[in-house]
């Protein structure tokens, strides 16, 4: 297996589950502040300040195919990225491509949104199956398994086919699969973590790919990494987190430092199934787990993990969180009911 390099990527060195706040972490009690949302997925704050969420939307009417776990799911039009703004919830683009069964839950559509400054943004489009899954969906489907580039006024385009990227290079070796999840905007383009192909790609301007890492299967090598969350640390690395696969083992997860052209290193392990983090002023970092029962079962939780790497309970009780947001005033967000249809939410907590 070759590691591919370049200088250009080079950094610096539906249930209702009850959320709760544990007393004595110094946290309020936390509010919803977006509510009937369509599967959210990944949080971000725009340059003027506002809160945007990408919602994978809840399908349509097809066509229809069979995704890699085996389930049928039709495609439809109803992904969207949604704002806070001004204590404002609105609907700022809509009509974008989504893919779910008949439920509307678990869909793949818009997964992640990145902001390149007030000129537009990088969003990653979820597949959740390979090449032949995505063919069934036809010219409907096509935007599933890219990295989209979106204009401040919401018109996009297609600007990296990371599934036609997999089908070429295969990176990681085993089967064809891309699941674009991650996205974090740098000045070379963007960086995409693909959940399906287990690398971590960065994307230039003119929609090049190159691989920046790819992550090794766990120890048994039956269990794929499935990275998720990226962002760049306090001291210019990139840190991404861990899903990982079936059977969803407690304690499995890590968080891996990247610097691009080395072999990734776990910075913190002993998590499970982690679907994003998000560091903070003062250098700790907080991590959302989707599970933490058998498997993929419930409740999720937030855990804020200090840089002596004691490691507090935040929020307990959650419905599938998928992502977190460090606001501008230090206030905490992330997503809840994150799989299901018309009742997903963003929680604030101060």
């Amino acid at each position: 297996m070759t590691r591919e390099r370049s200088g250009m990527w080079q950094v610096g060195v539906a249930t209702a589950w009850a959320w709760t706040c544990l007393a004595g972490v110094g946290l309020a009690q936390p509010t919803v502040v977006m509510r009937g949302l369509d599967n959210p997925r990944g949080l971000a704050f725009g340059p003027e300040g506002a809160l945007y969420v990408a919602e994978a939307g809840r399908g349509g009417d097809g066509p229809c195919g069979t995704t890699g776990t085996g389930a049928t799911a039709c495609v439809g039009d109803s992904g969207a990225i949604s704002r806070l703004w001004k204590g404002e919830q609105s609907r700022m683009v809509s009509g974008l491509p989504s893919s779910a069964p008949v439920s509307g839950a678990e869909a793949s559509g818009p997964q992640n949104i990145a902001f390149l400054g007030r000129g537009g943004s990088c969003v990653t489009f979820g597949l959740g199956g390979g090449p032949t899954y995505r063919a069934a969906l036809g010219e409907a489907g096509e935007a599933l398994g890219t990295l989209v580039r979106m204009s401040a006024s919401g018109q996009w385009k297609v600007q990296a086919d990371l599934v036609a990227y997999e089908m070429a290079n295969n990176p990681a070796g085993g089967i064809i699969d891309s699941n674009p999840f991650g996205a974090l905007a740098v000045p070379a383009g963007c960086v995409v973590t693909d959940a399906g192909s287990n690398t971590l790609l960065g994307v230039a301007a003119n929609g090049a790919i190159e691989t920046l890492a790819v992550f090794p299967s766990r120890p048994n090598a039956s269990t794929d990494a499935v990275p998720t969350g990226v962002v760049i640390g306090p001291d210019g690395a990139y840190y991404v987190s861990q899903l990982t696969g079936a059977p969803f083992t407690t304690g499995a997860a890590n968080v891996y430092r990247v610097v691009p052209g080395e072999a990734p290193t776990v910075y913190r392990s002993g998590f499970k199934t982690i679907t994003d983090l998000a560091f903070a002023s003062d250098g700790s970092l907080y991590v959302v787990e989707v599970a933490s029962g058998p498997g993929l079962s419930m409740p999720g939780r937030l855990l804020r993990v200090n840089p002596d790497d004691t490691r507090v309970p935040v929020l307990i009780g959650l419905d599938r969180p998928t992502s977190v947001a460090i606001g501008p005033d230090g206030a905490i967000y992330v997503t809840n009911h994150g799989s299901s249809p018309g009742i997903g939410e963003v929680l604030r907590v101060q």
